[in-house]
């Protein structure tokens, strides 16, 4: 029938009405600037790409792609992690700018990070306080001051370093793959490092490590200097230890979309889940695209679980 309409109306307007048409049915995910992210914002795309919707993906950075979800400029966002994304996320959830669209079943930890052979060097960690008596192992430079190698992502790790009096500067970079470039460096000479790191990621099933272990995580220790061991500074203490990870959505999504909504909504990432799509790029070698495909086959049960209970399985 839509064949015959447009010899009927003309080449035109039948573009144009498979444009319109193609449109309803289109998705921009944002690509943020660590693995795992990337690589299952991706298989989540194809897999929606395999049920008619034409998708679109946006390279974006973690604070500029608040207001872009906000405006409908991306759609959904499949990795909202507590440590680093509360704070600013807080209030766009409270007055309803972006939507929660719950938490996955994956448990988080950000923080400090040495593969396990350094415990050999640096006697007395995961404890904090071997950190100081060790500090001119970690010196990215001549020198005593030793280096903490992060991202760019919001994390209060210099007020840490103050609040403790921590003899360590930090060394930021872009993304995490520089920040793998990094460790890889270190182990295969097994120099000392201490750098941001988080679970899940690869290096839960790829590398032996461990966080080191500041003194736990509070409110008060947020908010009130007389709290902890430094009563003239806050943050006198380490990163949630189990944190949460959200979806997030623009809240036009659930009319715009139902059934996309409503997939997002089911799905439900295990730590394994996480930490095997970033692994399948850094420890294996294969590109994102790839490691997207393969781990939509591995799991292909959970997958098809997701889109049960929702339109999409229908459409």
């Amino acid at each position: 029938m839509f064949r015959v309409l447009c010899l009927i109306v003309g080449l035109g307007l039948c573009q144009s009405a498979f444009t319109q048409s193609s449109s309803h049915r289109s998705l921009t995910i944002p690509l943020n600037n660590w693995t795992s992210q990337r690589v299952l914002s991706l298989a989540i795309g194809q897999t929606l790409a395999k049920h008619n919707y034409h998708i679109t993906y946006q390279d974006i950075s973690v604070n500029d792609q608040w207001g872009a979800l906000r405006q409908g400029i991306i759609h959904f966002q499949l990795e909202v992690w507590q440590q680093s994304m509360e704070m600013a996320t807080q209030r766009f959830f409270e007055q309803g700018y972006i939507v929660d669209l719950g938490k996955h079943q994956a448990v988080s930890r950000e923080d400090w990070w040495y593969p396990l052979y350094v415990e050999e060097l640096c006697p007395g960690l995961p404890d904090w306080q071997a950190l100081n008596q060790c500090s001119s192992l970690f010196s990215a430079k001549t020198g005593n001051k030793g280096t903490y190698f992060s991202g760019p992502w919001q994390y209060l790790d210099a007020d840490i370093i103050r609040a403790l009096n921590l003899n360590f500067t930090i060394e930021r970079f872009d993304d995490d793959l520089t920040l793998v470039k990094k460790l890889k460096k270190s182990v295969v000479q097994q120099q000392a490092i201490v750098l941001l790191n988080w679970s899940p990621n690869w290096t839960d099933s790829r590398i032996d490590g461990k966080f080191v272990e500041f003194p736990d995580h509070t409110k008060q220790c947020e908010q009130e200097p007389s709290w902890g061991i430094n009563p003239d500074y806050v943050h006198d203490c380490g990163n949630i230890k189990q944190g949460w990870i959200k979806k997030a959505a623009w809240p036009g999504l659930a009319k715009y979309q139902p059934c996309v909504h409503q997939f997002i909504g089911n799905l439900e990432f295990n730590n394994t889940m996480i930490s095997e799509a970033a692994a399948y790029v850094i420890a294996d070698g294969l590109t994102e695209s790839q490691a997207a495909q393969k781990w939509q086959a591995t799991y292909a049960k959970e997958i098809k679980h997701w889109l049960a209970n929702t339109c999409i399985a229908q459409s």
